[in-house]
């Protein structure tokens, strides 16, 4: 018994040093990076500022854009980038408009958006390839252009986030300080919304609509778990979006899972694993 798993578990390490030599398995691994940082980067902020339902609501709202795409037959990725940016964009201006809360205005347009989506994704005819790979995710199959536009995103979050971090975390922790002291919170509310949201929409082909929020989500609620202070808990962030992204891919490659559910997997068990420890610290000390 023990003889044959470790002749399983060498033909699954040949057969994945097979796979990398193949230029799709090279571009997913390098995507699985970028998305990785990127990932755990902003997800860090949209855990803190309890930014949770947006991104989750902006990620199945992109429903429309890419059933647009395939309607239009278009590349369903240049549909979602202006559809998931517009749709940001104009959710937190009817939040800033209403004295409706926040979780009601995203319920409402999200709602509309589905109904929109399904109705449109009724209308596709025949091949529907296209709409299932952008709906669960599927990251062997990025190209060039897809590692250039996260890569874009990636660089376009450190350099504004990083230069203002000091008044990003005080944002963070307390807009109406904030704005007391001059910093312009409404103009780093909406660039944040643009960033989001095209992060979202590159991150989709990866992961697919119906994860893409727990791709955000779960490397900074388990870096949350293990420190509090701002600086590590975003680099905590980012090196597990990072691993479980990688892990998550070679499982993909190793036992032919789909790759967008193999990532969030890994990463709900590093949560696990993680959010046990640390109670098993807490219980014995």
């Amino acid at each position: 018994m023990i003889l044959e798993f470790s002749w399983l578990a060498i033909a699954g390490v040949n057969n994945l040093l097979e796979l990398l030599q193949f230029p799709f398995m090279q571009r997913a691994i390098a995507g699985a990076i970028l998305m990785g940082i990127l990932g755990g980067f902003l997800g860090s902020f949209v855990t803190l500022r309890q930014l949770s339902f947006f991104s989750h609501a902006v990620g199945h709202a992109a429903l429309v854009g890419v059933a647009l795409g395939v309607l239009l037959q278009l590349n369903p990725t240049w549909m979602l980038l202006p559809f998931t940016l517009a749709f940001g964009l104009i959710v937190l201006y009817l939040i800033d408009q209403t004295n409706l809360s926040s979780d009601s205005v995203l319920s409402v347009v999200l709602s509309g958006a589905l109904a929109i989506g399904v109705i449109l994704s009724s209308l596709i005819q025949g091949y529907r390839g296209n709409l299932m790979g952008v709906l669960f995710g599927d990251i062997l199959a990025i190209d060039t252009t897809d590692l250039i536009l996260t890569s874009l995103v990636l660089i376009s979050s450190i350099i504004f986030l990083l230069p203002t971090l000091r008044q990003q975390i005080l944002l963070t922790l307390n807009p109406t300080v904030a704005q007391v002291q001059g910093i312009p919170v409404r103009l780093y509310r909406y660039a944040f919304v643009v960033l989001l949201s095209l992060a979202v929409a590159v991150a989709i082909k990866a992961v697919g609509v119906l994860l893409v929020n727990a791709f955000l989500v779960i490397p900074a609620a388990t870096a949350k778990l293990v420190s509090h202070h701002f600086t590590r808990f975003l680099v905590i962030s980012v090196m597990l979006g990072v691993v479980s992204s990688i892990i998550g891919i070679m499982l993909s490659g190793l036992l032919n899972f789909a790759s967008g559910p193999s990532i969030v997997l890994v990463q709900f068990l590093l949560f696990t694993f993680i959010f046990s420890w640390v109670k098993l610290i807490w219980k014995t000390a």
